[in-house]
């Protein structure tokens, strides 16, 4: 029988799903900025394992619109190269150098203010 994550599990991964579904084209978020808009300050790293899941969900979900804290593609090796991720934040008009949003301040969507 195959292992299956608990229901809390596939809840909260749903719920980063759907919010990762809203951010707008040309945007970025972090896993935290996540994390704290679903009440769980404390889980952008499950944040970052939902988001590493989602390749195989049927939805399209823009998970490369997620980066670290300071902009960092920390993602990056879970689209199945090391360079797709930044190709496809620089087609939506972002800067990415080293790895890494240059105008991350600027570009940065926050949940908790965007969709109060």
């Amino acid at each position: 029988m195959p292992h299956s994550k608990p229901k809390e599990t596939n809840d909260f991964f749903s719920k980063v799903y759907e919010v990762t579904k809203l951010i707008p084209y040309g945007r970025v978020t972090s896993y935290g900025a996540i994390a704290r808009y679903l009440g769980s300050g404390r889980s952008a790293r499950m944040v970052g394992w939902a988001l590493n899941a989602c390749h195989s969900d049927q939805d399209y979900i823009p998970a490369h619109r997620v980066v670290n804290r300071i902009g960092l593609l920390t993602g990056k090796l879970h689209f199945g190269n090391s360079t797709l991720m930044g190709q496809l934040l620089e087609n939506e008009g972002l800067i990415v150098k080293d790895d890494q949003v240059i105008n991350f301040k600027e570009k940065f969507w926050d949940p908790l203010t965007e969709l109060s």
